[in-house]
């Protein structure tokens, strides 16, 4: 069996904003509305928690409304052709609800709780279950907060993010400004040679060689699937 190229695609909030997830740093995005230090950091959590709790409760209110646009939906498609890896800075579930095999999440899911203390235990929280609170515990008791990286905290998943990207032999960023790091150091990772693709309405200032692809999610990646897969079909 032939071994398919490996496809690594980097997502950030441009890739859900046409499901209705609302972005953070556009105008009349959520940061113009919350104070970021105080919902989505590790200080503002220890100083108020029940805000933070009430935020992501909020969230996932939004998300479970939601569903995976047509963005989502062509990353799946390019499975036929690659061996595809999703690495998102996004939080929600939409990459997985599209059918997206392969998603790595740098900043944490939403929909999942985690204890405050280590060891460590992770849980999901289904529809119609989905508040939790500064008195929330798990079966043990132990206390539960959102399975986010606040902001002051370390990224657990860059390293494997790192390795994926060391080994792509496509590499493809969608709908980031390229702003939010570590997640943007990504691009520095690979292998000289490898093609790079760009998508977003509007587009950060990129190293020559990138094809940037000036378009909203669901058009950029449906030009995309035409770009790779010419001759394949």
């Amino acid at each position: 069996m032939e071994n398919k190229p490996k496809l690594v695609i980097s997502t950030g909030a441009g890739m859900s904003a046409e499901s209705g997830i609302n972005t953070f740093r556009d105008n009349g995005g959520l940061w113009e509305n919350y104070d970021v230090m105080e919902v989505a950091s590790a200080e503002g959590f220890a100083r108020n928690p029940g805000l933070v709790h009430k935020f992501y409760n909020d969230r996932r209110k939004e998300l479970v409304k939601a569903h995976p646009n047509l963005g989502h939906m062509g990353l799946v498609e390019l499975e036929k052709y690659f061996d595809v890896y999703v690495i998102t800075q996004n939080v929600d579930d939409l990459h997985e609800r599209a059918g997206s095999k392969n998603v790595l999440h740098l900043h944490g899911e939403l929909m999942k709780v985690r204890t405050i203390n280590p060891p460590y235990k992770v849980y999901r929280l289904e529809e119609g279950n989905l508040e939790t609170s500064p008195e929330s515990t798990d079966s043990e008791g132990r206390h539960l907060r959102p399975h986010i990286v606040f902001f002051q905290e370390a990224v657990p998943e860059i390293e494997n993010a790192i390795k994926l990207t060391e080994q792509a032999d496509i590499f493809v960023v969608i709908g980031t400004s390229l702003a939010v790091y570590p997640a943007a150091s990504l691009l520095h990772y690979v292998r000289p040679g490898v093609p790079i693709y760009y998508i977003d309405p509007h587009p950060a200032a990129v190293p020559s060689g990138v094809r940037v692809i000036k378009k909203g999610a669901s058009e950029g990646v449906a030009q995309l699937i035409d770009e790779l897969t010419r001759g394949k079909k």
